[in-house]
C-alpha cells in the first residue's frame, strides 16, 4: 500500500530512476483495487493482467533507457466513456454491456504513447449525463470517505479511484 500512497510526480521520479519497478507500482494499486473496489464501485472493468503484460514491457524499456515521460510505467484507469480497443467500454449504461470497441479514443492512444499502465475502466453516471454517478447501470459510486455519500460528478469512478489511491 506504501507505493500507492505516491504523488504521481513521486512515483514517476522513482520509477524513472528504477528506485521502484512498473511492475511493483501496478500490483500495489490492483492489490488496493481488488480490496476496496467490492465496497466503492469505482471501476466497472478491472483489466489486472493486461495491466500487469504492460507493467513488464515498461520496466524492460526503462531499464533499457527507453524512457518515454512522465506517465511511463504509471498506473492509470480511464473513465469508461473512451472508447478503448479490446476492452468492453460500456458509458456506465446498459445498452453498451457488451460494447467492446476496435479502436483506441485519442486520448487512450496517447496514454499508451507515453507509456502508462491501464488498470481498467471507471464507472460513471451513464452516458456521463448527471452529477452523482449514482445512475449507472453497473450501480453508484462511493465515496472513499463515507461510503454512504456519492463522490460526485459524472467522473465519480475517476474521482473515487484517486481519493481512495487505487490508480
Amino acid at each position: 500500500d506504501e507505493l500507492a500512497m505516491l504523488s504521481l510526480a513521486d512515483a514517476s521520479e522513482l520509477v524513472r530512476r528504477k528506485r521502484v519497478s512498473p511492475v511493483e507500482l501496478t500490483r500495489a494499486c490492483h492489490g488496493r483495487v481488488e480490496r476496496l473496489n467490492p465496497r466503492l464501485n469505482a471501476f466497472i472493468t478491472v483489466t489486472g493482467e493486461q495491466a500487469l503484460v504492460d507493467a513488464r514491457a515498461a520496466e524492460r524499456e526503462i531499464a533499457n533507457g527507453r524512457w518515454r515521460g512522465p506517465l511511463h510505467g504509471i498506473p492509470v484507469a480511464l473513465k469508461d466513456l473512451f472508447d478503448t480497443a479490446g476492452v468492453r467500454t460500456t458509458a456506465g449504461s446498459e445498452v453498451f454491456a457488451d460494447r467492446v470497441p476496435t479502436e483506441d479514443a485519442e486520448v487512450v492512444r496517447r496514454l499508451k504513447t507515453a507509456g502508462a499502465v491501464i488498470l481498467g475502466k471507471l464507472n460513471m453516471h451513464e452516458f456521463a449525463y448527471g452529477d452523482s454517478s449514482a445512475q449507472s447501470h453497473y450501480g453508484p459510486v462511493r465515496n472513499p470517505w463515507d461510503v454512504s455519500r456519492v463522490p460526485g460528478g459524472s467522473s465519480g469512478g475517476s474521482a473515487a479511484a484517486v481519493a481512495a489511491r487505487l490508480c
